[in-house]
């Protein structure tokens, strides 16, 4: 299993600076990996926060060996090869250690509704898998033709292609069955929002039932409060990440991480 810090980057976290200190920390104490989260406001109300492309770029300074990237991109409120045109930039200037996490994004907030954003799930889902068709095609470094319900693109190339011809795609899903399986069964990796380990384990099982044979088999990431990763071990997960407190003192985060992933 692999092990990760995951930022919330608002509150305690919203200065890049801190940010890119507690990534070089986890990389000093043996996490494998460092993400941020992507909002623009927060339910929670008037909170300082930072933009996610900005964080990542100075946590790609900061380290040398873990993995980055963002957990996750809302992808139906972002422009698609304006998001494949940032990844490809992070992954580069990271020497080719860019993750790409996509999903919906959530209603429980303002994001959608107070900026005229579509707050049809059905609608987010077709945009998504579009938005994905668009990112994935743009990294081949080939003319991208792309004329959908939701998105456009003429013939485009998009260069450099990432540094390892593409970047994981980890897709996530608040269920165990349906679209966002059949999604999820096509990319690198499932990240399982708000399931129990039993849960988890049915999800593993419908991603890999619907998985093509040509493909290795998923990611399994999970997101944590505690400090015991065997139950996720158990239901299949590969990655365990520790989620830190944005709403407590730096001091506290930062001696979380320096105590190193609970192997």
């Amino acid at each position: 299993m692999h092990f990760a810090v995951n930022i919330p980057n608002f509150g305690a976290f919203a200065d890049p600076r801190d940010l890119a200190g507690l990534a070089a920390l986890a990389e000093g104490a043996g996490w494998d990996g460092v993400f941020v989260w992507d909002h623009v406001v927060r339910r929670e109300g008037d909170v300082d926060l930072a933009d996610p492309w900005v964080a990542l770029a100075a946590v790609a300074l900061a380290t040398t060996r873990v993995a980055i990237g963002p957990m996750v991109t809302p992808l139906p409120r972002r422009r698609p090869w304006n998001v494949a045109r940032a990844v490809v930039t992070l992954d580069h200037l990271s020497g080719g250690r860019m993750v790409l996490g996509v999903g919906l994004g959530t209603l429980a907030g303002p994001e959608f509704s107070a900026f005229g954003e579509e707050t049809d799930p059905r609608v987010r889902g077709d945009q998504l898998d579009e938005g994905l068709a668009i990112v994935r095609a743009a990294w081949t470094g080939q003319p991208v033709e792309a004329h959908g319900t939701h998105y456009r693109v003429d013939g485009q190339r998009f260069w450099p292609r990432p540094v390892h011809g593409t970047v994981p795609l980890w897709a996530a899903t608040t269920s165990v069955s349906g679209r966002a399986v059949r999604r999820a069964a096509g990319l690198d990796g499932v990240f399982p929002v708000g399931l129990t380990p039993g849960q988890v384990t049915e999800l593993v099982g419908n991603v890999t039932a619907a998985r093509p044979p040509s493909l290795p088999a998923p990611e399994v990431i999970v997101l944590c409060s505690d400090d015991d990763p065997a139950p996720w071990a158990a239901a299949g997960a590969t990655w365990w990440q520790r989620q830190l407190p944005w709403d407590q003192p730096l001091e506290v985060s930062r001696r979380l991480v320096a105590a190193g992933p609970p192997r």
